[in-house]
């Protein structure tokens, strides 16, 4: 999976109000997942109820929540350059009518998606168990310093996604179902697919797999960056007189250091300048606490494949 997936991505987060496709796609992700995104993959780890991870006295999920179908069917970059009805002849029945469409691809990741009754379900009391995961996946049970746990899951009783891998891809179409606008033949049960040109991706899933997903991420407290970005400018701020007096020379040692760059890197840093025992149970709160998983996520799901 390459980078033409990022705009689909990208688009289905914000069409959804923060869903995220599973990557590779149709992977099951359940609510108290946890994983790592690993080299632009989804790496799943465990799950915080399988696990007993959170206590059984804990556990509160919601029933099924309707999602709104309007926002879980949209298309990027199609138009729908013929739309008609045709005529055909059956051996036993005769003469007969279907309706035929093609859909054209403007750009390599183009892309039309159409989900049927789309519906989720969520970890209800998020905020009451979120302090204690800290703790537990950071210090009494794991390590953790980069997590990722699925807090909404979401399914739908079909789905259908096309991709294009190169300007000008399309599909042709044809069913027995009258035909009313752009997504009506795209999707539906008895829509044939007549002919494919340069589709990377064109997948129709009758299951109800939990492909779909809201996350909460850990991330280090603003206070601790920032106190870290101070520490580090003023500890090097003065590095000339220790390198002059150490290697006896003239070099020159001047830094201009940038706070923006220093702050992209701070989390991992942070974590690994710390002293011996500076981070423990006690403590893991100052440092630590979660974050909603956004657009900056789905660009790691792409990291190495270019813009």
């Amino acid at each position: 999976m390459d980078r033409i997936y990022k705009n689909f991505y990208r688009q289905f987060y914000l069409k959804t109000g923060g869903f995220i496709p599973t990557k590779p796609l149709n992977q099951n992700l359940f609510p108290g997942d946890y994983f790592q995104i690993k080299n632009g993959e989804i790496v799943l780890l465990g799950n915080l109820y399988r696990n007993s991870i959170v206590n059984s006295q804990d556990v509160d999920l919601s029933g099924t929540i309707p999602q709104n179908s309007a926002n879980w069917s949209f298309s990027d970059g199609i138009s729908k350059p013929y739309s008609g009805r045709g005529h055909g002849q059956a051996p036993i029945d005769g003469q007969f009518e279907f309706s035929r469409q093609i859909l054209a691809f403007a750009n390599p990741g183009s892309f039309i998606f159409k989900a049927e009754q789309p519906e989720s379900v969520k970890i209800n009391n998020w905020n009451e168990i979120q302090q204690s995961l800290i703790i537990k996946l950071t210090q009494s049970i794991y390590s953790f310093r980069e997590l990722y746990v699925v807090t909404e899951s979401a399914t739908a009783a079909s789905t259908t996604l096309a991709i294009a891998g190169e300007s000008s891809a399309e599909l042709e179409l044809a069913s027995d179902t009258e035909n009313f606008g752009l997504a009506d033949l795209f999707g539906h049960s008895n829509t044939k697919t007549i002919q494919s040109k340069d589709i990377d991706y064109y997948h129709h899933e009758t299951k109800r797999k939990p492909a779909y997903f809201k996350a909460k991420k850990l991330i280090v407290q603003e206070e601790k960056i920032s106190y870290f970005i101070s520490d580090f400018i003023s500890r090097n701020n003065h590095s000339f007189e220790w390198t002059n007096e150490l290697f006896n020379s003239h070099f020159d040692n001047t830094v201009e250091f940038n706070s923006e760059r220093i702050l992209q890197n701070a989390q991992d840093h942070l974590l690994d300048m710390m002293q011996s025992n500076e981070l423990n149970p006690n403590t893991a709160l100052l440092y630590f606490k979660w974050a909603n998983a956004s657009l900056d996520d789905i660009e790691k799901l792409f990291e190495g494949y270019g813009n």
